[in-house]
């Protein structure tokens, strides 16, 4: 992950963040297992709030520089996505995304809707990426 730039860089250290449950629409595998591509979504999804409350812009998500999936997630699990400014430059903004499970799904044939709250919530996915936002897009 890039070390984070001098706290006095305008934008440097903004978080967003957002927190849902997934469905058995967000499904892809058997069992219920989510895609990660369904968490790297929340992840632009983060980051178009971060672009809009920094440059007044929706910008456009460049590049991936890692991404790494550290536990399953399932339908009906609660995650909590957060992404954070770490660089910013003449255009381009450096993130950084974690995403936890933070309540987790726990069916059973007695009590299909049974779930519980993690604690500590368990990481499922990081990742480090560039954003961009055209200078000519960026407020004033």
């Amino acid at each position: 992950m890039p070390a984070p730039q001098d706290d006095k860089v305008p934008g440097v250290g903004l978080t967003a963040r957002v927190r849902l449950r997934l469905s058995a629409h967000d499904a892809h595998y058997g069992g219920g297992l989510v895609d990660g591509a369904r968490l790297l979504g929340l992840f632009g999804d983060v980051a178009t709030e971060l672009l809009i409350r920094l440059d007044g812009d929706e910008g456009l998500f460049a590049a991936y520089d890692m991404v790494e999936f550290k536990a399953p997630v399932f339908a009906g699990d609660y995650v909590e996505v957060t992404g954070t400014i770490t660089r910013v430059g003449n255009t381009s903004r450096g993130m950084s995304f974690e995403a936890y499970k933070v309540i987790a799904a726990e069916p059973t044939p007695e009590q299909p809707s049974r779930a519980v709250v993690l604690d500590p919530p368990v990481l499922v996915c990081r990742a480090t990426g560039t954003c961009v936002t055209p200078k000519d897009r960026q407020k004033t």
